[in-house]
């Protein structure tokens, strides 16, 4: 039964000890993975979110089913920062193998939701603890061990609800969004969340710190993680053919696609699939049935991560040299081998850019956020087609994952571009035609399709050696030209993939990330601004190959940052291999311990870089 908050006399409850930090502070929940957290962790989400507070969320989970720990981070920012942030200010305790550690992250001031059978080391006077009998609490509302076990977790749900001030109708709401069809499910989640409620109100009587306020910096703004995106821009793109073998953290793309393929790429009259999805055998399956169908005109891609890219590596330099077109996600997670399946990364920049043995160099596009997904889920296919060449759309764990604000998606407004395609009528004005032929001078010869009946569209595609007219060949001057075309190729590609987007003018420092690190950049910028007064430009690269924006961005500031997540600084090495001339003005600002980029990771090399202080984040609450 949906549940009322009963109206408090203000001052009579709940007792004021500090002006309330409002809508700028972080809750972590602290739980065990497959106890069914995730549901009570989206509704709180999603009624902040409803209040007009700007979130983001942040799910650190295990690579395995069950039973290790996980985390769920919800950040509140009345600025509309959605990136990580490392200080802990209010902790749910549902797991007590991991309790000691996640109280001791605890800031100074900040508040500890306790489940009171769990055992914890003395906590410091300067944090709140509420402990909440969860168990007992769960008594009344069901007699399934395994039901109290999962639908538990809504107590806490209902105790933060009423200690930050989180309004009642939005949490009904984002119960009925989550639940609605399951009407059963959806009672015993009110009455949990009803019951923690009201026992926060008749027993805690110290208001905490932090509190959340209606805003209207939401109008308009959706939730979306990155995966879900990239499949919608897929569908917009015209996907016909999708391959695949499941790997975190790509999985959940093809899995949304599907649904997505199923609802709106059925023939209305029929039934009938318009589309095909084949989840092969292994990742070089994948890949070679997605060259298969880009050869034979279809857009085709698959959704990946870093252990694929490597099984993909040979297949990748046959689309490259054969020149057929194909789109590949690459959802990064940390490596190398299995390394971190659940952990977010950027080391896969080289393998995919440089995917294959011999001279190959791939379109790479970088989204940063979930509308690139969607945006760059559609351009890549016409990238693909218009070059003739396999495509890497290079996303994260955390971009995927995770849950992102957004502004909505617009609806395609452009036809898709088909590239150079010789048809039947255009083949017969033609006195020949040779495949790999650079008529235009751009490097992209004209290919034709299956299902063409001038036989002068007929030819061998080779990943082999081969001459202009597609024959066989190992003649040296053959082997070179159609190196050099190809070269020719990804200098056209300069002209077609995203533009980056420059922020800022005339500072001696400039910063260049890409991805999801943006959004810790966006937050970094400011902060240095206002806290040691160190101003900074900023490139947000868009694609590789690099433009001359890039070139021009990097030689007119004496420092250039290169923010990346990953060891070996990648981007910036790529830079420097590119740019030899200005090498010096590379500054590596890496970040790779799995966890996505927070804005004080990037300011403390920068400000340092700079001659100034980052300072450290002091609690308003520890301040008084």
């Amino acid at each position: 039964m949906p549940w009322r908050r009963r109206e408090t006399v203000p001052g009579l409850h709940l007792k004021d000890s500090v002006e309330p930090i409002t809508n700028d502070f972080s809750i972590t929940v602290a739980t065990v993975n497959g106890s069914g957290s995730q549901t009570a962790n989206v509704v709180l989400l999603r009624a902040l979110f409803q209040m007009g507070i700007p979130v983001s969320g942040k799910n650190l989970f295990p690579s395995n089913i069950a039973g290790l720990p996980t985390w769920f981070t919800i950040r509140l920012n009345k600025d509309g920062y959605i990136a990580r942030r490392a200080e802990t200010d209010i902790l749910v305790v549902m797991n007590p193998e991991t309790a000691a550690e996640d109280v001791a992250s605890v800031q100074p001031g900040g508040i500890i939701v306790l489940n009171e059978t769990i055992k914890v080391p003395p906590i410091p006077d300067d944090r709140t603890v509420y402990r909440v009998p969860v168990a007992k609490l769960m008594e009344p509302i069901t007699t399934d061990v395994k039901l109290r076990r999962l639908v538990g977790n809504m107590i806490y749900v209902g105790v933060l609800a009423e200690l930050l001030g989180v309004a009642e109708d939005e949490i009904e709401k984002a119960l009925d969004a989550q639940l609605g069809r399951k009407p059963k499910a959806l009672a015993l989640n009110h009455a949990a969340v009803r019951a923690g409620w009201e026992h926060a109100h008749a027993n805690f009587t110290q208001r905490p710190p932090f509190r959340a306020a209606r805003m209207n910096a939401t109008q308009g703004k959706i939730l979306i993680d990155g995966n879900a995106a990239g499949a919608l821009g897929a569908l917009f793109g015209g996907v016909t053919v999708v391959t695949w073998y499941p790997i975190t953290p790509s999985t959940s793309l093809v899995e949304s696609l599907i649904g997505y393929l199923e609802r709106f790429r059925r023939d209305p009259a029929t039934g009938k699939a318009t589309f095909a999805v084949v989840q092969a055998e292994d990742e070089i399956a994948a890949i070679g049935m997605v060259l298969g169908a880009g050869w034979a005109g279809a857009r085709s891609m698959t959704s990946t991560s870093g252990p694929g890219i490597s099984l993909m590596s040979e297949f990748t330099g046959y689309g490259y040299y054969a020149e057929i077109p194909a789109v590949i996600w690459d959802i990064q997670r940390v490596g190398p081998s299995t390394g971190l399946p659940t952990r977010t990364s950027q080391a896969d920049l080289l393998s995919a850019h440089l995917s294959s043995h011999g001279d190959t160099k791939h379109p790479v596009l970088l989204p940063s956020s979930a509308r690139d997904c969607y945006e760059f889920g559609t351009q890549a296919f016409d990238l693909a087609e218009q070059l003739q060449t396999p495509v890497f759309v290079l996303s994260d764990l955390d971009l995927g994952m995770n849950t992102w604000m957004s502004d909505p998606f617009p609806y395609p407004s452009e036809p898709m571009q088909r590239g150079k395609v010789l048809t039947d009528r255009e083949l017969a004005t033609l006195p020949k035609f040779e495949r790999y032929r650079d008529i235009d001078g751009d490097g992209v010869p004209f290919r034709t399709l299956p299902g063409t009946t001038d036989p002068k569209g007929v030819y061998f595609t080779r990943g082999s050696g081969h001459n202009e007219a597609a024959q066989y060949s190992e003649k040296p001057e053959d082997y070179r030209g159609g190196m050099d075309r190809l070269a020719k190729k990804y200098e056209t590609a300069r002209g077609l993939v995203p533009a980056p987007v420059i922020d800022g003018q005339g500072h001696s420092a400039g910063i260049i990330a890409y991805g999801s690190s943006h959004w810790a950049v966006v937050e970094a910028r400011d902060r240095l601004r206002e806290e040691s007064g160190v101003e900074t430009d900023y490139l947000l690269l868009k694609a590789l190959p690099f433009t001359d924006q890039v070139r021009d961005f990097v030689a007119r500031h004496e420092r250039v940052y290169v923010v990346e997540q990953n060891r070996d600084a990648q981007m910036a090495s790529l830079l420097k291999i590119e740019y030899p001339e200005h090498a010096a003005r590379l500054r590596p600002v890496l970040h790779y311990d799995g966890l996505p980029l927070d804005a004080r990771s990037v300011m403390g090399p920068i400000a340092a870089g700079e001659g100034a202080k980052a300072t450290a984040r002091v609690p308003e609450v520890a301040r008084r």
